[in-house]
This record gives structure tokens, C-alpha cells and sequence, in this order.
């Protein structure tokens, strides 16, 4: 990684804010993760509507990863900080603001900027959260919390008796996801490498090898009548396999093409293709519903609905953690400034749960 500590603009203060020296992870290009840049500059102040984080946690995720290799639908040009969410305390408001925020911990969910040491926010993106709670325990469940959240209860809204299929179950949203499930009184079974089996059946979940060549017999052998929800984050191929393993009246919920993510080319004609068959797939009478989960459907449309069931979700979420019924899994906690090393550990695919970086 290398560093820029180049000349920044230093707009004049506002409402009693002054710009503030920030440290930020730059993506430059495509690059390896030894590409990326630390960079040093002063950030203005909050302007109205915004706010300014001291972060205390962000995290790497596959969007990151995504990201890094230019294959991340809707990313901004190169150079950028990427850092899809952050936990910290509000330092200013803009103009306008609440005052009351100042002081307060928060989180938000950003999709770029959460790599830094203070990042603007928009105010109204900021969820209140407990001060007791970890950080880096409250960041790893911003955004794989919510999706967790959202497609077991929102979108495939499964019930206490009924049994899952998790791919990825070891990662940043599958450990969360089958702790919501178990807790639910849903039966889980759940793929990932033999390494992670031991812990997760220490979370309540049966576990079957992903590389397994015969994963579908695998799962019949453990659910001959079929899953009532599959949840994939793999791509077409894996898609076909989990809706060939849904029960009569059960639910695919695709969220992701991650077995795409060292292709070269664009990741559109994929996610296209899946679209595609998904449609196709509801078309068929067999009462199965086939769904794709976006993390920012109706952010732009419906805003206002969006934000209350992020904060309605996160909230729940956070409470479960305070309870001890949801413990999150934190594979490593680097600092900021060796953000390569710890995307290098995400990408390994050995982790147990979520990488997270420490300003």
C-alpha cells in the first residue's frame, strides 16, 4: 500500500465545524489489494444534511471484493474508498441538524466511504445504536445483518418447524442468517468447508461439504421431502440445484453471483441471465416462488419506507445481540491502515465471519 499525503482543499467551517484530517483507503484502480492507497486529507465540514463519523468500524465484504476487480454493478469510477457500512460517533452535524446527534454512536450503511477515519454521512441514513455493543460486533451486522434479516423474514418468510438450505453458511450474512433461523425454530442445514463444520454445529446448524460433488444427495438425504427456502449467493448453476432441492411450495432467494467473482468481463449479461430464469421459474405451477434479494431495492423510489426497515431491522438485530442470542462472528479486526492484509485474509476463504478494520 502506499501513501498520499498530497494538498487538499479546506472549505471554510460551518455551524461551528471546522474540516477535519481524515486517513482513507483508496482504490486506484484494478489493482491487488498491495495497490491500495492510504491517503491523508482534510475533510470539510458536514454540510446540510450531513453529518460527520469519527468511524470506529468498517468491514470488508464481497462487495469490496467485487469492487477491487471492477465487477461491482453501479460502483463509482476509479479512484474511490470503498467501505459498504461503518460504526462510529457523530462528531458534527451540517446545518439544520440535530445537535442531539452529536455524540451519539451510530451506524450506517454507505456502499463506498466506510474505509476512513471520519466520513460524511447522510444524517438521515444514521441509526442510533447501543453504546455497550463492540463495534466491530455492531459492524459486521449493518448490512450482513439486514439482508439476513430481510430474506428470512421479509422476503421468504420462513416459520418456526420449517427447514433451510444456507449456502455459504460460514460467512459474513450465513452466520448470521442461521442464527436468526435457529432462534426462529427453523431447522438449518448449511454448506461450507469441512473446517467450519465443528463450529456450526455449535450454532445449531447440520452442515454438508460445499465441494462436495454430490451436495444435492447430500441435502435429500438430509430433507427427502425438500427445503422450504434456499438461500444462494453463488449464481445460476448453484440456483438450479437449490430449486431442484425446494420442497412443493418452497422458496429460492438468490442474492449474489459470487462464483463469478474471478471471471474476467462483465458481470451484467450474468446477473441478467439470472433475473431471467428467476421470472421463468415463477412462472411454473408448482406454488415455488423464485426471488433475487437487493440490499438497495426502493432506496431511491421509496426512500422513506427503505430507511425505516433498515432502522426497524438493524434495531431488532441489535437487540438479539444484546440478549446473547445472536453472536456474530468476527474473523480478524486489522487496523485501517493494513486494509490489504485483511482484504488478502477475506479472499482466502478460511475466515470464520466477517473482516473487520479498525481506524
Amino acid at each position: 500500500m502506499t501513501t498520499n499525503n498530497g494538498p487538499a482543499t479546506t472549505p471554510a467551517p460551518r455551524t461551528g465545524s471546522s474540516p477535519t484530517l481524515t486517513t482513507e483507503i483508496v482504490m486506484p484502480g484494478i489493482v491487488e489489494p498491495d495497490g491500495f492507497q492510504i491517503r491523508r486529507r482534510m475533510l470539510p465540514a458536514p454540510s446540510r444534511g450531513q453529518a460527520r463519523v469519527r468511524v470506529e468500524a468498517s468491514g470488508i465484504s464481497f462487495a469490496e471484493q467485487s469492487m477491487r476487480r471492477g465487477r461491482y454493478p453501479g460502483q463509482p469510477k476509479f479512484p474511490f474508498v470503498p467501505g459498504y457500512d461503518l460504526v462510529g460517533v457523530v462528531a458534527a452535524v451540517g446545518p439544520g441538524g440535530d445537535p442531539g446527534l452529536v455524540g451519539r454512536r451510530v451506524a450506517a450503511a454507505t456502499k463506498t466511504g466506510g474505509w476512513a477515519s471520519e466520513a460524511l454521512v447522510p444524517a438521515a441514513d444514521l441509526v442510533p445504536v447501543p453504546a455497550p455493543i463492540d463495534a466491530a460486533v455492531v459492524e459486521s451486522v449493518i448490512v450482513n445483518g439486514i439482508t439476513a434479516w430481510q430474506m428470512l423474514h421479509r422476503k421468504a418468510r420462513v416459520t418456526s418447524g420449517q427447514t433451510i438450505l444456507v449456502h455459504g453458511a460460514s460467512g459474513g450474512v450465513g452466520t448470521i442468517l442461521v442464527q436468526l433461523a435457529v432462534h426462529a425454530g427453523i431447522r438449518v442445514i448449511g454448506t461450507a468447508a469441512p473446517r467450519h463444520h465443528a463450529a456450526l454445529r455449535g450454532l445449531g446448524v447440520e452442515p454438508v461439504d460445499y465441494a462436495d460433488p454430490d451436495l444435492a444427495a447430500r441435502v435429500r438425504e438430509l430433507a427427502p421431502g425438500g427445503v422450504d427456502a434456499a438461500f444462494d449467493h453463488l449464481g445460476l448453476a448453484s440456483a438450479r440445484i437449490s430449486k431442484s432441492l425446494l420442497a412443493r411450495g418452497g422458496t429460492l432467494v438468490s442474492y449474489g453471483i459470487a462464483s463469478a467473482l474471478t471471471d474476467t468481463g462483465s458481470l451484467l449479461p450474468l446477473f441478467i441471465g439470472l433475473l431471467a430464469r428467476l421470472t421463468l421459474w415463477n412462472a411454473l405451477p408448482n406454488g415455488q416462488r423464485a426471488l433475487f434479494f437487493d440490499f438497495w431495492a426502493g432506496h431511491r423510489i421509496t426512500p422513506a419506507a427503505f430507511r425505516r426497515h433498515h432502522r426497524e431491522d438493524l434495531t431488532a438485530l441489535l437487540s438479539l445481540v444484546e440478549r446473547g442470542i445472536v453472536t456474530p462472528q468476527i474473523a480478524a479486526r486489522f487496523p485501517l491502515v493494513e486494509a490489504a492484509a485483511a482484504m488478502r485474509l477475506a479472499e482466502s476463504r478460511t475466515a470464520l465471519g466477517k473482516v473487520i478494520l479498525i481506524p
